[in-house]
């Protein structure tokens, strides 16, 4: 196995030249540089990674910790956090908390052991116990999509009262007067943020929204169906209804199917996250897209400008990026009653 001294002999320079040419941490003339690289090319030299680390106190390694790997709002995170952090030269590990704290504080402690050079993480609810342990360290953390109060800790988010907003004022436009909401946890605050700009934007129109056409659901597909199979079993007042993710959203079409009851000819359905699935069923989901590959480019710059130049400095401890409305055809003007 070739060695960084094959490397420096090949190139006619040494070992500590070599080492600046890699780490990139010294600058080199150019001229040198290629030569190194050169010969590294030529020899194939991996360099031993762990060592080069601990030399430049760094591992350009970043942490993602998700609270589901499987469901593919968080499988964008992952793909676009992965890709904005080898753009930058890093590698990602990855770990899922299946929405357990217990789970979530074990995998973040095992990521500072491994000298992590700074962690993104979607916290599992308001009981997350993550800020307990970062609290105790000085590896720098940014959080994504799901807000804190507290602002030590820089957050990537979209403005989730602005989605209820944009929710309420589509159907709102579209003349509807009743409405139902299927939430995800509220337990969460993100959920929280978006019922209230859907609330309030829908009470400041002078039309309803019973506390009986609102139902916590888990953003799972059987938390759709069953809310919306409480509105009809109790006859809830509505025309339209927002589910806080597309799978909810699924949920929803699904139950409205089976009864006979036509989407958006009775009853329009709106979903949020516009993943995948929402424009390839029939009908197709109009649904609100967050904006999941420029909250991950924006994560990744701040985690690395935290782990190289220290705590944030003069940097922006929130930044809340702005959801889209796709229009598709599940919603529409109310043209027949249940």
């Amino acid at each position: 196995m070739s060695s960084l001294k094959d490397v420096a002999r090949l190139a006619g320079v040494s070992t500590s030249t070599v080492s600046r040419a890699i780490n990139g941490n010294i600058p080199i003339s150019e001229e040198t540089r290629r030569r190194v690289e050169k010969a590294i090319r030529d020899i194939n030299y991996k360099p031993n990674l762990v060592a080069q680390g601990l030399r430049i106190k760094s591992t350009k390694l970043l942490g993602l910790v998700v609270p589901e790997i499987q469901h593919e709002t968080f499988n964008s995170f992952i793909c676009f956090t992965e890709e904005a952090a080898e753009a930058k030269g890093y590698n990602l590990i990855i770990g899922s908390t299946d929405s357990n704290p217990d789970r979530e504080e074990r995998f973040i402690e095992n990521l500072i052991r491994r000298n992590i050079d700074g962690i993104i993480f979607s916290r599992v609810s308001d009981k997350s116990h993550a800020l307990k342990i970062l609290d105790k360290t000085n590896v720098p953390a940014v959080i994504i999509d799901r807000t804190l109060e507290r602002e030590d800790i820089p957050s990537v988010v979209m403005d989730n009262y602005a989605s209820g907003e944009m929710a309420a004022k589509h159907l709102l436009s579209l003349g509807h007067r009743h409405f139902a909401c299927i939430t995800g946890p509220l337990d969460i605050a993100i959920n929280r943020e978006r019922l209230a700009g859907y609330r309030e934007t829908i009470s400041a129109a002078g039309a309803t929204l019973e506390e009986r056409c609102v139902f916590e659901g888990n953003f799972k597909f059987e938390s759709g169906k069953k809310g919306i199979s409480y509105f009809l079993d109790t006859g809830a007042p509505f025309t339209a209804v927002w589910a806080h993710n597309d799978y909810m959203a699924f949920g929803v079409l699904n139950i409205l199917a089976q009864r006979g009851i036509s989407v958006p000819g009775q009853i329009s359905v709106l979903g949020l996250d516009n993943i995948t699935q929402s424009w390839m069923m029939h009908p197709a989901l109009t649904t609100i897209a967050q904006p999941f590959r420029d909250m991950c480019i924006k994560a990744v710059d701040i985690i690395i400008n935290r782990a190289t130049h220290g705590e944030n400095r003069g940097g922006i401890m929130k930044v809340i990026l702005q959801p889209e409305l796709i229009v598709r055809e599940t919603t529409s003007i109310p043209r027949a009653s249940l």
